[in-house]
């Protein structure tokens, strides 16, 4: 956990002004938030269960393509419990292996709708850091990309 939090940090913290002007995030209420949240949001029930509403930790967009770090809840802020999500009692999802329900998405945009690419449920590791995404995704995630 204590990595993971260390990577996030550096990951949000570390980027200078210049690689800021790459994305930006959508406001709050917005049409475009909206239609990233709605994207995600048959993965979120697939996986946790219905209804899913995200605390936004990250939200970052530049021109087609888009990534989310979020912390998936109830309505109203109820916890999920992990043990008896569909994820657990379908595919053998074992609570005690990952920290917490927080999701990770990366998208892209497809005419007029934003489509997930890839995403996590609950990851130990810093996943999306991985060099194979900064061809598509480096204008959301400079700081794992080289700047």
């Amino acid at each position: 956990m204590k990595f993971l939090m260390m990577m996030l940090a550096l990951f949000l913290g570390g980027g200078t002004a210049a690689q800021a002007d790459d994305w930006f995030e959508p406001q709050r209420g917005s049409a475009l938030r909206k239609n990233l949240m709605d994207a995600l949001r048959p993965h979120a029930w697939w996986n946790l269960g219905k209804p899913v509403e995200f605390v936004v930790n990250e939200l970052r967009v530049s021109g087609d393509v888009a990534f989310a770090m979020l912390s998936p809840q109830r309505p109203g802020g109820g916890a999920i419990d992990p043990a008896t999500t569909p994820m657990a009692l379908r595919q053998g999802y074992a609570p005690a292996d990952v920290e917490g329900l927080n999701m990770e998405a990366f998208y892209v945009k497809s005419g007029n709708m934003w489509v997930v690419v890839d995403f996590s449920i609950g990851a130990t590791d810093v996943w999306w850091a991985a060099g194979g995404y900064c061809a598509d995704w480096h204008a959301v995630i400079p700081e794992v990309c080289g700047g």
